[in-house]
């Protein structure tokens, strides 16, 4: 077993719901795989022992973690539902897209198929942005950075801000992640650099063509006014975009609840998740802000998503 085992906190178990009316279940997560803090594996058996049945492994650009993490969903009884959260770029921002694929990682992967060709832009441009990030943050104190960065990836190509950010920690030039994205690596810093990824339009596009739902990730943390948020859902929607986070990790009650109505406008279906990464305050598999009752249909509804979650409804 990996040793990332030992990193898992001890937290209470879930309760059978989370929310008044959602199963347990969280269909947005990261491994080890990209810049997660446990590996596949491990991160499905923890669900499995707290009562998370229903999961999607979403790491940034890969779903190179999808086959440890199934082979160990299949043994603990947890349905794992083939995912990933894909970079794009809208304007002058960086926007991730939850690509959710019920047809899985094998037809996902393959050689000549949308999402093999996907991945492969989108990782050339991670890692010329690895590169870039790295460069400023040399000129910041922080030497051989892209090194560093690499070592806590563990040698895989999806390098991100959070393996600058822990290499900061570790080099004493901040106390903690936190404190790495507000100075460094955050929205405007010095770090922040987006604009290498496709367009918004052609990554839902690739999910679209791959018979995925393209949902988009966490609207509510783009720093948006809600008239931008409002637009863009309706770009979002006008490349293909079938959902959206509902909720995202905790969020606030009202803006949830304005959410909402801004999706039941647009006729699109709300997801939910974690986006877990690492323990952090209450921040664990499966744990999230309350779901008001609002008119949004789950996405679990949608026609594309339906049939697996009727297959899955046994696991328990």
């Amino acid at each position: 077993m990996t040793d990332s085992a030992s990193l898992i906190p001890s937290l209470p178990p879930l309760p059978s719901t989370v929310g008044p009316t959602v199963p347990a279940l969280d269909l947005h997560m990261h491994s080890t795989a990209s810049d997660g803090l446990l590996a596949p594996a491990v991160l499905v058996r923890y669900c499995a022992e707290h009562q998370v049945r229903w999961v999607a492994l979403t790491d940034h650009d890969t779903l190179n973690g999808i086959p440890e993490a199934r082979q160990e969903a299949e043994q603990q009884g947890v349905a794992l539902l083939a995912g990933a959260e894909i970079s794009s770029q809208w304007g002058n921002m960086g926007i991730h897209v939850v690509a959710l694929l019920p047809q899985g990682e094998a037809a996902a992967l393959a050689p000549s198929s949308v999402m093999a060709h996907a991945f492969a832009v989108v990782q050339s441009a991670r890692e010329t942005r690895a590169e870039k990030i790295a460069q400023r943050l040399e000129k910041k104190g922080l030497p051989d950075a892209l090194e560093k960065a690499r070592a806590l990836a563990g040698g895989r190509s999806a390098v991100g801000r959070p393996h600058f950010a822990q290499a900061m920690v570790e080099a004493g030039l901040v106390p903690d992640h936190k404190e790495a994205f507000k100075r460094y690596l955050g929205a405007g810093k010095v770090g922040d650099i987006k604009t290498l990824w496709p367009s918004l339009q052609q990554v839902v596009q690739w999910i679209v063509e791959s018979g995925g739902v393209a949902v988009l990730a966490h609207p509510l943390r783009y720093g948006l006014t809600r008239r931008r948020r409002g637009l863009l859902l309706d770009d979002f929607v006008a490349a293909g975009g079938q959902a959206a986070e509902l909720v995202s990790g905790f969020e606030n009650s009202d803006k949830i609840r304005d959410l909402a109505r801004q999706l039941h406008e647009r006729q699109l279906y709300a997801s939910f998740g974690s986006d877990f990464h690492r323990f952090q305050g209450p921040f664990a598999p499966g744990r999230y802000s309350p779901i008001p009752e609002v008119a949004v249909p789950p996405v679990w509804t949608h026609p594309l998503l339906a049939p697996w979650f009727e297959a899955h409804t046994a696991i328990s």
